[in-house]
């Protein structure tokens, strides 16, 4: 027997409404296990499926609980009774097992487990049971059929309630014959005692005698009668609610009678009919269901994939308009500067055509002194052509004069010679003054060149200026643009993260609903409604599972422990 370790105190409560579910093959290797049953266990469902049934087994579950859940399904006989069970964590949990064999096409396919949940009286009495049981005290504890009973005279005598009806009835009926028979020999003995005695001769006691005989054969034909008209369809019907508690719904019978057991029949016949269309139908819409469903969830995992790449889309936009909003606020920020700078060169070269007209001013200025120069000029040179001339007149008046002229010659002749020297050099300073008038008109032209140049360097600076300003005053606006073009992207951004979220809640939903189909279609799997009526089946990549029950102990009805179930 299995040994599964460890093990602890920690008892897992089952919920009131919980009904846990599973099937099993021939070998007792679990096929199918409901969420209840899964999720009772402690394992997942891949760890179940394939494993033998005993994985859950609780030490604490007496080996003759299961040998005689085992006897009781080798005879094709449903199973009832408490079991211990053991989760994953080592923690255990108490059910009610009902343990049905399935037969699929009259041969026996595996077995179907249902298990609910115990009240805590149940549960207290089978751990007494089971305990002593596993101590060997007292040694003549037995179970049978799930129910634990007392061995000896007084448990065979309690036993007696066990025997089927008709066996009872046979007994009964065997029993009375030969009361009849006894009685009518007896009575035949006793009256013919009585003609001796008299010394007559009376046919009374053959009479008697036969009476005896005539009534035990009725009470044997009435017994049998009983037996054909009653028992018989009892036993059909327990046999159409066997396969039926089993799973299989293909059973096929006619009413040949109309009273209280034909009615029952027909009731049978009446309720596997319903059940045969309600399954069907339910496995149709099953089929319908999981291929909607599995629609919906293909297409939803189309839309996550086509929304996660909107989405990363969109985040790589948000990412290049925020690139792009700084950029822009830069070029703004470079325009403002540049429209600053503009105005100060306006201010500059405003301040420099100023200067310059002040220097044209006085250039003129200087052209005017200049001219005045040029006449004093010809004014000193003209003084010194006199002068000249008079030096000449006086050293011819000297000669004149003789030996008195003499002195006045000398200093006539010095006269002359500086006003000669004085024609030199008005002559060289005219010369002087002519080149600079020249030059000056020349810088005078240069310097109206000079300041028509920064007037229209002060038109182009303005124009620059006022095209500097349009730029940033359009940058600003293209970065206000922007950032409400981002923040709208942003938005966007996270409208698509939550429906890209609300999608993939979508597509689980859709993918658990398609779960769900084929846990119905597995469920309904368990039913056979016979030939031309197909399985439910699930349309999907597996199939589904047939809802195999546990290898294991199961329950049974009954008072106090119940063993064994899953």
């Amino acid at each position: 027997m299995r040994v599964n370790l460890p093990v602890t105190n920690h008892a897992y409560e089952l919920s009131e409404g919980d009904t846990l579910v599973s099937k099993t093959d021939r070998e007792g290797v679990i096929v199918y296990a409901n969420p209840a049953f899964v999720e009772a266990s402690g394992y997942t469902e891949a760890e179940l499926i394939g494993q033998p049934h005993n994985l859950v087994r609780h030490p604490d579950m007496p080996p003759e609980a299961f040998a005689d859940l085992w006897s009781t399904l080798q005879a094709g006989l449903p199973w009832t009774g408490l079991v211990k069970n053991r989760r994953k964590n080592g923690d255990f949990y108490w059910v009610q097992a009902n343990v049905t064999p399935v037969r699929e096409d009259g041969v026996l396919s595996g077995f179907l487990s249902v298990r609910t949940r115990p009240t805590r009286e149940q549960i207290a009495e089978a751990e007494q049971l089971y305990r002593q049981l596993r101590e060997g005290s007292p040694k003549r504890l037995e179970i049978r059929r799930g129910v634990v009973s007392r061995g000896g005279l007084v448990g065979r005598l309690l036993a007696f309630r066990r025997i089927p009806v008709n066996t009872r009835i046979l007994l009964s009926t065997a029993i009375g014959a030969t009361l009849m028979l006894a009685g009518g020999v007896f009575g035949w003995y006793e009256t013919s005692a009585l003609a001796r005695a008299a010394g007559v001769d009376s046919v009374i006691p053959t009479v008697v005698a036969a009476a005896g005989a005539v009534g035990a054969v009725l009470t044997l034909l009435f017994g049998y009668f009983i037996s054909r008209t009653i028992l018989r369809p009892l036993d059909r019907a327990l046999g159409v609610a066997r396969a039926i508690a089993g799973g299989d719904l293909s059973h096929r019978f006619e009413v040949t009678a109309w009273e209280e057991t034909g009615q029952l029949m027909l009731a049978l016949q009446q309720m596997t009919a319903n059940m045969v269309a309600v399954l069907s139908d339910i496995g149709s819409n099953v089929g319908s269901i999981r291929v909607a469903t599995g629609e919906i969830a293909a297409g939803n995992a189309d839309l996550a994939g086509r929304t996660e790449s909107q989405a990363s889309n969109l985040e790589q936009t948000a990412a290049s308009m925020e690139e792009l909003t700084g950029t822009v606020k830069q070029n703004a920020e470079h325009a403002r500067h540049a429209n600053q700078l503009a105005d100060a060169a306006t201010d500059i070269a405003v301040k420099g055509g100023g200067v310059v007209n002040q220097v044209v001013d006085t250039m003129t200025s200087i052209k005017a002194s200049s001219a005045r120069i040029s006449d004093i000029i010809s004014v000193i040179d003209g003084i010194a052509f006199q002068t000249n001339i008079l030096a000449l007149n006086a050293a011819v008046e000297a000669a004149r004069a003789g030996e008195q002229g003499r002195g006045f010659a000398v200093v006539a002749t010095e006269v002359r010679h500086l006003a000669q020297r004085s024609t030199l050099a008005a002559r060289e300073i005219k010369d002087l003054i002519g080149d600079s008038v020249e030059k000056v008109e020349q810088g005078a032209k240069l310097v109206d060149q000079a300041g028509e140049a920064m007037d229209d360097i002060v038109t182009s600076v303005e124009l620059v200026a006022g095209i500097v300003g349009g730029i940033a005053t359009a940058s600003q606006e293209q970065h206000a643009g922007i950032e409400q073009v981002n923040e709208a992207v942003g938005q966007m951004d996270e409208i698509t993260q939550q429906n890209a979220a609300l999608v993939e809640e979508a597509a689980a939903a859709a993918q658990s609903l398609h779960e769900q189909a084929d846990r119905l279609a597995q469920a309904v799997g368990v039913f056979s409604l016979g030939r031309g009526r197909a399985r439910s089946q699930p349309a999907g990549t597996r199939p589904a599972p047939r809802l195999m029950p546990a290898a294991s102990p199961q329950k049974r009805r009954g008072t106090a422990a119940r063993a064994i179930g899953r």
